[in-house]
């Protein structure tokens, strides 16, 4: 298990006075980055071996988002690696340790080299010890989100420099904040969150949201002009 502690800063909030979703994500990778980084195996010693993490998939249930100014606790811990994959729980705790985000993650290990996926070896495993901690998030089943043959098309979104991380690529939780605003919905109606991501988008692409109403949620494909997706959204509200 890594945690480390925190308060709610205003820049993270939202109009509510709320931790914004984004921020949630930014918090859990954060957490992840800074436990890498800790145990020596973090992003320059992963840029040394011309390989990367990358996310595949997130799945975020929010009981409350935390308030402006409030202490929180911000944790992580791997769960399992299986071929490229491994796997990954987060959540954030507040000042009574009452889990109040809960998150599951799925990533891959990728070759720089070669530019495709590869097999987890021994020395990515190695440093992490890897635990089996109930967040009470039920049985981790990962169903394709589909996305409905009736979708209405949103306003299309110009990826700009504010978009891009590290790897050049829009960051993940970027996403997340383009389908939340293109379909317009409350941060604190959102109770579940969950990201498929299928291929990075870059500056100056255009992304085209398409929204569609389902029994499960509100989904939202971000996709190229060929509905091509980048990401798929799924959003559950309260």
């Amino acid at each position: 298990m890594y945690t480390f502690e925190s308060r709610v800063r205003y820049s993270e909030t939202d109009t509510e006075g709320e931790l914004s979703p984004v921020a949630v994500i930014n918090y859990f990778q954060d957490c992840s980055t800074f436990q890498s980084e800790d145990i020596g195996v973090g992003v320059n010693w992963l840029e040394e071996k011309k390989r990367a993490w990358f996310l595949s998939s997130w799945r975020i249930i929010i009981d409350r988002l935390p308030k402006l100014g409030e202490p929180i606790t911000v944790g992580t811990f791997p769960y399992g690696f299986k071929g490229i994959n491994g796997y990954r729980h987060f959540y954030i705790a507040d000042k009574d340790n009452d889990l109040i985000v809960r998150a599951d993650s799925v990533w891959f290990l990728f070759d720089l080299e070669t530019d495709t996926p590869m097999r987890v070896t021994e020395e990515h495993m190695a440093p992490y010890v890897t635990e089996q901690i109930d967040l009470g998030m039920g049985e981790h089943v990962r169903k394709k989100i589909v996305i409905p043959k009736d979708t209405r098309e949103l306003e299309p979104v110009e990826i700009r420099p504010h978009h891009i991380d590290t790897n050049l690529h829009v960051n993940n939780a970027q996403y997340v904040a383009m389908a939340i605003e293109s379909a317009g919905i409350r941060n604190r109606d959102i109770r579940e969150i969950r990201v498929e991501y299928k291929r990075a988008a870059k500056l100056g692409d255009v992304i085209f949201p398409r929204e569609a109403s389902t029994d499960e949620g509100r989904i939202i494909a971000l996709c190229d002009r060929e509905d091509t997706c980048y990401a798929v959204v799924m959003l559950k509200l309260f």
